[in-house]
């Protein structure tokens, strides 16, 4: 990979729309390349997903470019520097050189440029540092493609000095590195991380969040996390982690490579905090989960534990009381440990097979409808009111002991004749 370096070849590159973008932007006196994190894929043989693009161009001139290819433009973060352009309906991020004039550990003032080696010294890793000309040679200048091949995720520069001018970096640390890592991490960056971690709290929780989310979906992020642990940066952002430990992440993350279970970032949380209700819905009030990821967690925290041996019909019964997704993520969790345990003692054997069959029956119940409605039983002479209600719970409760089987017929037949 090292030495002229190309992408020119990649499908997406080669993509008609991208090479119309590239070439009104590198027309005239204007220079565009694509940068960051497209690039570094490419040349990792990884899936591409946003296509973003550095020019020397100033954000009015590629607005004004755009207007007259009659390409939409919407300026997402102009002082910035950056214009999204539309084109044929695909986005492309389009950003001016730069460089920091101010900082405060969360955003920077900037002043445009045009110095391509200023613009790629200012960038947090040198793995994201990379760009592409529109012929898809890669250009680097921050020692980028060494990394790659290596599998070293490095801060550009000083990395106290990078992390000073947005203390994210020190989570996009850690998720780079159980992305792309190999070995340890860098020991300048980590030690970096390590004394500057205080500056986290200045964060929003949003970006927080949404690090660590990126960092959980990783194929296999057990590496970076314990780092992350032994470095004190974990506890700063995830206090609840903090005497409750890691080694869930462990066998959860190799059961789901052995069971073809998907990468689940909110069930690999729940394998690192404490099933505690109240404390996790305080985490997920401080971290901003959204809703569904908010009940997600509280539910599971919630939910009582079951043993192994519990039987299918008050599993069933379980399941439609309660959150059916808190009882296959406690299902789940709890088989992880189990196998774990397995390797060393076969007397677990029993139960993580009882626990694994529980599952196949969670994952795929469907909740059954109650076959009764109260004009059934108003039909049957009962008066309505609060007695049709009565009746219908009691006739439920019978049906739930049948495991469901009971029809809506058999279950009328145990009224009395008088209808009471």
């Amino acid at each position: 990979m090292s030495g002229a370096a190309s992408i020119g070849d990649a499908g997406w590159f080669r993509d008609p729309t991208l090479q119309k973008v590239l070439a009104l932007l590198n027309d005239g006196d204007g220079e565009a390349r694509v940068a960051g994190g497209a690039v570094r894929n490419a040349l990792m043989g990884q899936q591409v997903g946003d296509i973003d693009i550095a020019t020397t161009l100033r954000p009015d001139a590629v607005i004004e470019r755009a207007r007259k290819a009659g390409i939409k433009s919407v300026p997402t973060g102009i002082a910035h520097g950056t214009v999204t352009l539309v084109a044929d309906k695909h986005p492309f991020e389009v950003t001016t050189l730069r460089v920091d004039i101010a900082t405060d550990g969360r955003r920077a003032d900037v002043a445009f440029g045009t110095d391509w080696t200023a613009d790629a010294q200012r960038r947090d890793l040198t793995i994201n540092g990379l760009y592409a000309d529109a012929a898809g040679n890669v250009i680097d200048l921050v020692g980028g493609i060494a990394d790659i091949e290596t599998g070293t995720v490095r801060f550009i520069g000083d990395a106290d000095t990078r992390i000073e001018e947005d203390f994210l970096r020190i989570l996009r640390f850690f998720r780079f590195f159980a992305w792309y890592g190999k070995g340890r991490p860098d020991a300048d960056g980590l030690r970096a991380c390590a004394r500057l971690k205080s500056g986290l709290s200045n964060l929003s929780a949003e970006r927080v969040w949404s690090e660590l989310k990126r960092l959980l979906a990783a194929p296999d992020p057990s590496r970076s996390m314990l780092w992350m642990r032994q470095s004190g940066v974990l506890s700063a952002v995830l206090e609840e982690n903090d005497k409750w430990g890691i080694d869930g992440l462990f066998g959860l993350v190799r059961a789901e490579a052995a069971l073809g279970w998907d990468p689940d970032p909110l069930l690999r949380l729940m394998a690192i905090v404490p099933p505690d209700r109240p404390r996790m819905a305080a985490m997920a009030k401080r971290l901003r989960l959204s809703k569904a990821e908010s009940r997600r967690v509280v539910e599971w925290a919630g939910q009582e534990s079951f043993s192994d041996d519990v039987a299918e019909a008050q599993l069933r019964r379980l399941l439609y009381e309660g959150d059916p997704q808190a009882i296959i993520d406690r299902i789940r969790l709890r088989l992880s440990v189990l196998r774990v345990k397995a390797e060393t003692d076969d007397s677990v054997l029993v139960a993580a097979a009882a626990m694994s069959r529980l599952l196949t029956v969670a994952t795929g119940w469907t909740k059954p409808v109650f076959p009764l409605k109260g004009k059934d039983l108003v039909s049957r002479g009962i008066v309505p009111g609060p007695a049709v209600g009565q009746v219908l719970a009691d006739l439920e409760q019978a049906w739930l002991e049948s495991d469901f089987g009971l029809t809506g017929e058999e279950l009328l037949a145990r009224l009395e004749p008088s209808g009471e």
